[in-house]
């Protein structure tokens, strides 16, 4: 019987610079001094959605999961590195709201759910659970399997940021959710450990943040979205928008991904990761729209164009990695940055 190794026994390294930006903020932390950091205008002059603003965000929002190596955890609440966030912040999420914007959508919460309650009659061509159940290689699946590690090796932790900011219906039913992503008090069925389980059984390393120097920017953004929304009390809404739009779109792509690692003979593991979101996000997703959204906008209906643009924004970064994954992949290359080496 093999050994389960924890996958985050220990904090990764720091990850390799991708600009001015992320060289900054990972010299200051490599050295253990705070500057030189960027100045705050270089932020606000960055490409919001590029591969060194995002990696500098990326670094930054770990400080409050599990840190690097060598990394003290007293940086975790340094005012200068908090102010170098605030900007990149700032920068990207304006961006994003810019993005939501334009798309021009129109409506609240429930208007913006319904929208993702409709899938189209088979495949459009941007969807890439379709393009994985019909025709995905399982170089492919691992490829996106170490894309997806950077969440799902920590799942639930994001949204949890938002229940002490949560009461009543609301925070009940995100706790109840919450508790399945937990493993319902077993740590063997961990939403985080079924997930390095189905690394293994794809010949990834199942190491926390083995992947991160091979993510593209358009992968970290969608895990920064997360942090930032849930690290801020005043984007509470935002993120139950984020949380809802997760778990109503889970159900019917955790099935066709069940199918593709059947397929392509990726293990029971990795089969049994996904299955487990085809049921329970099925049930997870009522309990999302009528208690956590409704408890929400029950006592604070100012919060609903907050929840409208979460959901929203996480279409348009979901959107953004789709592109990139197909765009590479039906063009016969890889989508990531480097090489995943077994």
């Amino acid at each position: 019987m093999t050994t389960y190794r924890e996958s985050r026994a220990l904090s990764p390294p720091l990850p390799e610079a991708r600009g001015a930006l992320s060289a900054a903020v990972c010299a200051a932390l490599g050295t253990g001094t705070a500057g030189p950091l960027p100045p705050p205008g270089s932020a606000a002059v960055a490409d919001p959605f590029g591969d060194d603003l995002q990696l500098a965000l990326y670094v930054l929002y770990e400080l409050h999961y599990q840190g690097f190596d060598g990394v003290g955890d007293r940086w975790e609440w340094d005012p200068d590195l908090l102010r170098v966030r605030r900007a990149l912040e700032d920068r990207f999420l304006g961006a994003v709201e810019e993005g939501v914007r334009r798309a021009g959508r129109g409506g609240g919460a429930q208007d913006a759910l319904a929208e993702l309650l409709v899938e189209p009659v088979g495949d459009d061509g941007t969807s890439v659970t379709h393009f994985l159940d019909r025709a995905g290689t399982r170089e492919q699946l691992r490829e996106y399997a170490a894309l997806r590690s950077l969440y799902h090796l920590k799942e639930g932790d994001p949204h949890a940021w938002v229940i002490p900011r949560l009461h009543g219906r609301a925070k009940a039913g995100m706790v109840a959710v919450e508790y399945d992503e937990y493993g319902a008090g077993r740590a063997e069925a961990l939403h985080a450990r079924l997930f390095a389980d189905l690394m293994a059984d794809l010949d990834l390393d199942i190491r926390y943040g083995r992947y991160v120097d091979v993510a593209p920017a358009q992968a970290l953004a969608t895990v920064n979205l997360m942090s930032a929304l849930g690290l801020r009390r005043a984007s509470r809404g935002a993120l139950v928008g984020h949380f809802a739009a997760v778990e109503v779109t889970s159900s019917p792509g955790s099935r066709r991904l069940v199918h593709a690692m059947r397929r392509t003979g990726a293990g029971a593991a990795a089969e049994r990761f996904y299955a487990e979101h085809v049921e329970a996000d099925a049930v997870h997703e009522q309990v999302v729209r009528h208690e956590v959204v409704a408890g929400l906008l029950a006592d604070e209906p100012h919060l609903e164009p907050d929840v409208a643009f979460g959901v929203r924004a996480t279409v348009l970064l979901e959107d953004r990695l789709a592109d990139r994954l197909l765009d590479a992949w039906r063009a016969g290359r890889s989508a990531l940055r480097g090489p995943l080496l077994p």
